[in-house]
């Protein structure tokens, strides 16, 4: 699908890729990783032809469709749904003809809407949407009411909705809760074409892509499988790598040696010739760079509080002259808790962070805190409140005010900020290096409670390992909002949902949240699902216990539903025959635009009927499993 032959590009003083080449497969789902920095954005720009390679080739079929997601939708005064509808031109273009076409055209306009299925794009849209944390409501408001955040969400949405053949994600879950993120993963894994993804994301990686495309020193590497799979093939390369230089340095020490011996001797010039000629014609093998990643810092309390460290009986909170967002909390916190928070954008999961901080009050209720416990806050909107003028150095110098320029300076260089970089400004900081510096700044006086909100938005892979490590080691508790789901499975040991306008334990573990969410979002695309600004979703209870149903009436049930999807296919199939024919609309239009009206109801029927049979063979399934 996509060939890069040779491709060699410099700018901004550096080499990016050197002579690097690559093929990929036809719909391959493949992972582009690789250090912040090294060039992956720089790649799909070369993609687009957005930046122009200085040698090589970057290649795909001329009627390939490319599409990527690289900035917001903009504000316009087209309603969410039309606005990604709008995104399969071909679509839009066909249902533009029909209001002008000849009739003698009419009937090849319907015959290729039937057949690229336009009838179930709107269902389909929506579906979609759903999945991203849009509302049944939001689908008819225009898109200047959506925040920039939700109109990046739009614009992924139409990107999925288009199909096109090539499709090149930049980070996507980076502006996605959680709950975005589970669905993007189950989505990319069914994406009927090629994609290319960045991202530092393990599990949609691991579980959604099957090649991992590696950047480094200017070259790319495709490996396949997931990203487990790369690291276990990367170090089995680098093992035979390393073995490999350590036999031709012995072979070339022997060579040496000899030559050195015998050089002199008139009886052994020939051979000691001979061996120089070998010496030359050796392949040089470098040595396995490793790549180091700096620890983060995260200092246990000194003195453990006793417990607990935080109570809430009947608590509500929310903000000042506004009705409270969360209600009737009911928890206790321990120093040796870890807890992960979940539920979608607008739950109230912020808001609770900001309770437990202390920069929100109990509005109702009694919260509990020991007085002395420290707590360390991190939020990703503190990345973007740095003053971009001010330097790491400035920044350390304020929150060590009684230290010597020498701690000061070995405090920033264990945060992983050398000397080369404790002068340099914010604003020519990565978004990682940031990261970096504040969530280490929270934890420096050792708090009791580390509250980390989406701590891993501008870290890659490496970063987020080491991120991890230091967690574990950490001694105090720790709530944690992420949507990276690694993180949230390998540090979290209990999971709380926020959900109907509350905060209460959730009785399962990621995967069973992982099913809860995909089963919400294709429920939700049939009527009206969660709302946004702080808004709960209408949140089930993830084990329910079903009644049994006696097996007679199931079986009666699903044999029903199933006749019921015959006849309704049978009804569109021949609606569709009908609908092919030239002459019904060269003759009769009227005649034309009611069987195109039959149609689109027929297909609504039928979606209605597929439905009803999965459900009935579902619980037919599920009654005789239980007999």
């Amino acid at each position: 699908m996509l060939q890069i032959h040779d491709l060699t590009f410099d700018s901004w003083g550096r080499r990016f890729f050197d002579h690097a080449s690559v093929s990929l497969p036809v719909g391959a789902k493949v992972g582009l990783v690789g250090r912040n920095g090294v060039g992956k954005s720089t790649l799909f720009k070369l993609i687009l032809g957005q930046l122009h390679a200085g040698d090589g080739e970057v290649g795909y079929p001329k009627t390939a469709r490319v599409a990527s997601v690289d900035q917001e939708h903009p504000a316009t005064p087209v309603t969410l749904l039309d606005t990604v509808l709008e995104a399969d031109l071909e679509r839009h273009d066909l249902m533009g003809q029909l209001d002008t076409a000849d009739p003698e055209h009419l009937g090849e306009i319907y015959a290729r809407l039937a057949e690229i299925g336009a009838d179930r794009a709107p269902s389909r849209a929506a579906e979609i949407l759903s999945g991203l944390g849009f509302s049944h409501g939001d689908l008819a408001r225009p898109m200047a009411e959506f925040s920039g955040g939700w109109r990046m969400r739009v614009a992924l949405a139409a990107a999925l909705f288009a199909e096109p053949d090539l499709l090149l994600l930049d980070e996507p879950t980076n502006y996605l809760d959680l709950e975005g993120a589970l669905w993007l993963e189950a989505r990319l894994k069914k994406y009927p074409n090629t994609a290319v993804i960045i991202s530092h994301d393990r599990e949609i990686l691991n579980n959604s892509c099957d090649h991992i495309l590696h950047l480094h020193d200017g070259k790319l590497d495709l490996y396949t499988g997931g990203y487990d799979s790369f690291e276990n093939q990367r170090a089995e390369r680098a093992r035979l790598q390393e073995a490999n230089r350590a036999k031709v340095d012995a072979q070339r020490a022997h060579l040496q040696a000899f030559v050195d011996r015998f050089r002199a001797k008139a009886s052994k010039a020939t051979q000691a010739q001979s061996r120089l000629k070998m010496l030359a014609k050796l392949p040089p093998v470098s040595a396995v760079a490793a790549e180091h990643v700096a620890p983060f810092t995260l200092p246990s309390p000194a003195r453990p509080l006793a417990p607990p460290l935080i109570r809430l009986e009947g608590v509500a909170t929310g903000y000042e002259n506004a009705k409270p967002i969360l209600r009737h909390m009911n928890l206790r916190l321990d120093l040796d808790d870890r807890i992960g928070l979940l539920g979608v954008n607008g739950a109230g999961k912020s808001t609770f962070a900001k309770l437990i901080a202390g920069a929100l009050e109990a509005q109702a209720g009694e919260l509990h805190r020991d007085r002395r416990m420290k707590v360390g806050w991190f939020h990703q909107h503190q990345i973007e409140a740095l003053d971009p003028k001010d330097t790491p150095l400035e920044i350390i110098r304020r929150a060590m005010p009684e230290s010597t320029e020498a701690s000061r300076r070995s405090r920033l260089a264990q945060f992983g900020l050398g000397a080369h970089k404790v002068e340099t400004t914010v604003a020519n900081l990565s978004g990682g290096e940031r990261a970096r510096l504040l969530l280490n700044l929270v934890a420096m006086e050792a708090p009791h409670l580390l509250i980390l909100d989406e701590p891993t938005n501008h870290l890659d892979i490496d970063s987020r390992r080491a991120l991890l490590d230091a967690l574990n080691e950490y001694e105090g508790a720790v709530i944690l909002i992420t949507h990276d789901r690694s993180l949230m499975e390998l540090v979290a040991d209990r999971l709380w949902l926020a959900a109907d306008g509350g905060i209460a334990p959730f009785d399962g573990d990621m995967d069973d949240y992982s099913k809860f969410v995909i089963e919400r979002a294709r429920q939700a695309a049939k009527g009206p699902t969660q709302v946004r600004e702080e808004a709960p979703p209408p949140a089930p209870k993830p084990m329910i216990q079903k009644t049994k149903v006696p097996t007679g009436t199931a079986r009666r049930r699903a044999e029903q539903a199933e006749a019921a999807l015959a006849r309704a296919t049978e009804a569109v199939s021949k609606l569709d025959e009908a609908l092919t024919d030239p002459e019904v609309f060269a003759k009769n239009p009227g005649k034309a635009a009611y069987l195109g009206k039959q149609r689109t109801e027929a297909q609504a029927k039928l979606e209605a009927a597929e439905a009803e049979w999965l459900e009935a063979v579902e619980a037919y399934e599920a009654v005789k499993g239980e007999g």
